[in-house]
Parts: C-alpha cells; structure tokens; sequence
C-alpha cells in the first residue's frame, strides 16, 4: 500500500514540531544532568575529576560527532529510520552502562553508544524541521528549542530524585527505558512529497549522460567529501565563519552545565537547591523562546540574526564571571536568571543561522562538519577544566576558561561577519555600476544610431522638396 505523501507548511508539520521538541528534550539537554551523578561516579570508581569529566565530554562528543554518518544514514534511509534507530540505540548504551565496572565500560556503553544514538535522533530531528517548515522556518526551530529548556528543567530533579531512590545504576536503566520514546517521534515523522515534473508522452525518455568511470579510492573520496561539505566549506566564507566560532564557543560553552552543581555543593549549597539552579535556567527559557521566536521570526530582522546570535554568546561569557565573585545561593540564582537569557539567544540562533547561510539540501552535511568539529572541543574541554580544579582545587578558573572562550568566539564572529558583510555590499555596489556604465553605454550607442539614421535620411527629404 503506498505511502501518503505530506507538503511543507502543512498542518503535519505541527506534528514534526512537537516531534523535534521532545525528542530535543530527550537528547540534547540530557548531558546536563551527569553533574547530578558526578560526586557518585567518582565515588565508586575511585576517580579523580579529570578522569571523572571524560564520561560527559565522550558523551557530548558522540552527540555532535556522529554528524556525518548521521546525513549517511538520512540520506540512505530516510529521516524516520533513522531517528527510530538513534532511540534504540540510546536505550542499548544506557542500559548497557548501568552493569559497568570500569569507567572504561561506562565510556563505551554510557558515552559512545549512547551519544551516537541520541546524534541521529536529535540531528534528524532538526534536519525534518527543516524540510517540513519553509516560510515559518525561524519561528519552528524557536519553538522547538523549547525542547532543550523542558529537558534542562526536568532532568535535573529527575535524576536527583532517582539518584536517591536507586542509585546511579537503577537510574540509567530507567534512562534507557525514557530513551525509547524517541522511536514513538520518529514514527511521526512521514515521507515529505517533492515537487516533480510532469513527463512529456509522446517524447522517449532521454538517456542518460555517460559519465567516466570512477575508481572505488576516487568515488569514496568523494563521498566523504560530499558529506563533510568540504565544498561549502571552500566556497561559502561565512559557513567557515560560523564553523570556527561555534566551535571555539563550545570549549566553553558546556563547562557551566557540568561543574555549577558540583560548585554550588562544594560551597555548602544543599544537594536539591543546586539542582534547582539548572531547572531555573531551563524553566525560564520555557517561556523566553516562544516570545524571541516570535521576534527573530520576522523578515525585516533576518539581517541582523548573526549579530544578535553573537550578542547572546557575549553575553553568556559575560554572566560566567559572576560565579568567580560569590557562591551565595541568592547570587547563584540571579546568574542562572541572566545565564538563561543568554541561553535562550544561543539555543535559538545556533541552528537558524546556519540555514540562512548554506542551503536546505546541503544543511545535513553542514551540520554534520560543525557538529564533528563542535564533539572534538565538547570531548577535550571538560578534562582540561577537570584538570584545571586538581590543580588549582578552585572552580573560579573553570569559569575563567569558560568565560574567556564565549568572548573571543563572540568577537571574533561579530567581526568577521561585518567584514564579510562590508565585502558583500562593495560587490553589489561595484555590480550596480558595472551594470549601470553598461545600461549608458548601450544608450549611447542608440541615440548614435538613431542620430546616424536621421543624418542619412535627411538629405533625401530635402532632395525630394527641392524637386
């Protein structure tokens, strides 16, 4: 029985919409809440905190890096397998994470496995959004990013509440059960119809082109290629733009999800008011990005999304110095009440301005070359700040190293997007007066033309009225 087809803009794309929101809530905001079980695990491995920051870096990693195999597995199979194998797959890992020994295992179960899967449900969900939604486009990811603010409120009581009832054991086999829910969203997920040209009858079909024969070395080359978006990289200024500062602000960007409960604990905060601290950033980004999505969704502000998305990662640099000043819980909760405003401006943009920059049909593999680039610093900056607190036994300079990296990637971005910009604007000017001396010239050429006409036609009228 053939499959119905759904069209853009539809009324199932509401569906896809929710789709993505929770499956953004299942995924992408769930590394947030491995602060909770941090003090347990290195209790039990008998780790030290480096050692210890290498299970939620591996796993934020694997949740960006896989990327690629991610627009592989999309374009082979389709949106929806994919993202019903990425629920499964989760599901495996955390099951398989709560029987570990070793931190070893608890890497490759809980880490890798994990993060792969929850990458090609989360990713596919983005990249449905945005085949499902053309002119209400910037409005659909701002409300699914909402996803990520009910994740970072919910996960965090969560597993706090099943840390004390069963252990961190007990609580990753519940996480694996949660995990499944993703396939029920890529369930939803229905084949989109693709405009297609009608096929004239009388006319054969046309053969097609012959095309030289390829080695296999050759054609895998440029497979990877394709699906690294090497091309767009080479041609398109501001995807490097964006490649390079998303990934230097994502040194810094995690180190606050992972450390600020540990920091509030250490500083004599009760264990259920820090957890409180990240359910305060996600709840109030609950209602913030559905009036920003509002906002930024206008067409009269698409010029100016860049500069507000480097505003936002300024900002959040800005707020992580607060915590270097007090650890009060009063303080604590004012810097989770602006570090949400700055989160709220980078959840929303991080994904928009990279479909205002590269094209729909390239974004999978756009995404998939920033999102490996952005695992590599997400897998490498937690055992440097963990490494950082062994040796310094003071959290301020995690937060130093944070905040340092969210400024100079919000810099550097802003400015290279305004010289691009200015770059742009002296092409089109220089255009125009090429087209404009070209427009005048051909008008010259005419009224000479027509002048040359006249000269010749001239003495025959005057021949004529003198005979």
């Amino acid at each position: 029985m053939p499959q119905a087809l759904e069209h853009a803009d539809g009324r199932w794309a509401w569906m896809v919409l929710l789709a993505s929101l929770v499956t953004q809530a299942l995924t992408l905001s769930f590394p947030v809440c491995i602060g909770v079980f941090f003090t347990d695990l290195q209790r039990d491995f008998q780790a030290s905190n480096s050692e210890t920051s290498w299970f939620p870096s591996i796993l934020g990693a694997m949740l960006h890096a896989g990327g690629p195999l991610c627009s592989i597995l999309v374009g082979r199979f389709g949106c929806r397998a994919t993202m019903m194998f990425g629920g499964v797959l989760s599901s495996l890992g955390m099951v398989a994470s709560s029987f570990s020994t070793t931190l070893i295992q608890l890497f490759l179960t809980g880490g890798v496995i994990t993060g792969l899967g929850m990458c090609f449900s989360f990713q596919t969900s983005i990249t449905a959004l945005g085949l499902y939604f053309v002119r209400r486009r910037p409005l659909a990811n701002a409300l699914a990013s909402i996803g990520l603010s009910l994740g970072v409120t919910l996960w965090p009581p969560l597993a706090r509440h099943l840390l004390e009832e069963l252990g961190w054991r007990g609580s990753f086999l519940v996480f694996g059960a949660v995990f499944l829910h993703c396939c029920a969203c890529g369930a939803i997920l229905r084949p989109l119809a693709t405009p297609t040209t009608p096929e004239s009858k009388g006319a054969p079909p046309a053969p097609p082109p012959k095309t030289p024969a390829r080695s296999c070395w050759a054609t895998c080359i440029s497979t990877v290629q394709h699906h690294l978006a090497v091309d767009i990289l080479r041609h398109n200024m501001g995807y490097c733009v964006y490649t390079v500062g998303v990934t230097w602000m994502m040194l810094g960007f995690t180190l606050p999800h992972i450390f600020l409960v540990p920091y509030a604990v250490r500083n004599g905060v009760d264990e259920y008011r820090a957890a409180l601290l990240i359910s305060v950033i996600g709840f109030c980004n609950i209602f913030l990005r559905p009036v920003a999505g509002l906002w930024v969704g206008r067409p009269s502000f698409a010029a100016y999304r860049k500069y507000t998305f480097s505003s936002a990662i300024l900002l959040n640099g800005l707020t992580n110095l607060v915590c270097t000043v007090s650890a009060d819980f009063r303080v604590l909760i004012s810097y989770c009440l602006v570090y949400s405003v700055s989160m709220c401006g980078i959840g929303i943009f991080l994904f928009q301005v990279l479909m205002d920059i590269v094209p729909m049909d390239r974004f999978p593999s756009a995404l998939g070359l920033s999102s490996v680039l952005c695992g590599i610093a997400s897998v490498s900056s937690p055992p440097l700040a963990g490494f950082l607190l062994d040796t310094t036994n003071s959290f301020s300079y995690v937060f130093y190293m944070s905040s340092f990296f969210l400024i100079s990637a919000a810099l550097f971005m802003s400015g290279s997007f305004y010289a691009l910009q200015k770059k742009e604007q002296k092409g089109k000017s220089a255009k125009v007066e090429d087209v404009i001396s070209e427009t005048t010239l051909m008008q010259g050429l005419t009224l000479e033309s027509k002048d040359s006409v006249q000269k010749q036609l001239c003495p025959e009228n005057i021949y004529v009225t003198t005979v």
